[in-house]
């Protein structure tokens, strides 16, 4: 895992406000730029309304230079335009749907040929909710239900947009029962770290490594860099699969978890200045 500079943020989904509130506040310039991508929405008038309400929300909080960018079966991503307003971006957000969708329209691009190097050379924000979020890794899943995803071939993954390497996102995490698939894919893929997004609850990882929560609920890391057996990958298929000591974790707002050294930790905060500590007395 190298290290960026740039940030991701990723939301597993549902009320965003958090979301956006976190973006404003990681931007120091209330006239920075923002594009906002809807191409995870299949259906042009969605996609539009969706890009719309985001700069509308971006907007009520003092953001002044907010665009959205069509880029779908009818507007191809590497206009000059397009090239010239994503050079000049602050912040880049991809908004939920299908991330297929993302990764089909957007991978291969110049545009996103010049996200990427940005991201790795710039402290540039790029952020995104549900499939958003998932389409941030080198692999992401996108298919596989509940306990059926613990059978050989019913959990499904394919390439990402690989601005993180080695992990894999997956969004509405506790919502829709998705521990069995985000196990599975770890399991085959044991150098990947799994990080399930319950909703309105995100990330922010710094430097490639450094991932921090935000929001009221839970972020479940699954590492199987220790796993000891494990019949995945010669299970047949429509199988069960068995793996021994996959690891989990439950990080809240206030932990973290470091990729490079798989480390949980808390966040330190300095004490207010002027605090006394509280006494006590048991009766």
């Amino acid at each position: 895992m190298q290290q960026v500079k740039g940030k991701l943020i990723a939301l597993g989904g549902g009320d965003d406000e958090g979301l956006i509130k976190l973006i404003r506040a990681e931007i120091c310039n209330l006239n920075s730029r923002i594009e906002v991508i809807a191409t995870a929405t299949p259906k042009p008038m969605e996609a539009i309304d969706s890009a719309r309400a985001y700069k509308e929300a971006f907007e009520e909080l003092g953001c002044s230079s907010v665009s959205f960018m069509r880029i779908d079966e009818e507007h191809e991503a590497d206009t000059p335009e397009n090239l010239a307003r994503i050079q000049q971006a602050d912040v880049i957000f991809f908004t939920g749907g299908d991330q297929l969708r993302l990764a089909k329209f957007l991978g291969g691009t110049k545009l996103f040929d010049i996200m990427h190097r940005r991201f790795k050379e710039e402290d540039i924000i790029i952020a995104g909710t549900s499939a958003g979020a998932a389409v941030m890794s080198d692999r992401m899943i996108y298919d596989g239900y509940g306990h059926y995803s613990l059978i050989k071939g019913e959990m499904k993954t394919t390439h990402g947009l690989g601005l993180i390497n080695n992990v894999y996102i997956d969004s509405h995490f506790a919502e829709r029962g998705r521990f069995g698939r985000l196990a599975h894919a770890v399991a085959h893929d044991p150098t990947h770290i799994g990080i399930g997004l319950s909703e309105e609850t995100g990330i922010i990882i710094k430097e490639g490594d450094q991932v921090e929560v935000f929001g009221p609920g839970v972020v479940t890391i699954i590492d199987a860099s220790k796993v000891k057996f494990s019949r995945v990958r010669k299970a047949r298929e429509n199988e069960p699969i068995a793996v021994e000591n996959l690891v989990m974790h439950l990080l809240i707002e206030g932990y973290r978890y470091c990729l490079r050294d798989h480390l949980f930790q808390p966040i330190e905060h300095s004490a207010p200045v002027n605090s006394q500590p509280v006494e006590t007395q048991l009766s």
